[in-house]
């Protein structure tokens, strides 16, 4: 759950600044791979948490 939050807000402030997410790829690409793989994670840990 930690990581999802981090990446989230890191690929937000990152969007925020203009600054690329990743280096050698597509910034659409990056942007929207960063984002579903932190709400992926997010959602892993609120499920883990939720269900243990």
């Amino acid at each position: 759950m930690l990581f999802g939050t981090a990446l989230l807000l890191w690929t937000a402030v990152r969007l925020k600044l203009r600054a690329p997410v990743a280096d050698g790829v597509s910034p659409v690409a990056s942007a929207a791979l960063s984002l579903l793989f932190a709400a992926a994670s997010l959602g892993g840990g609120i499920w883990c948490l939720g269900y243990a």
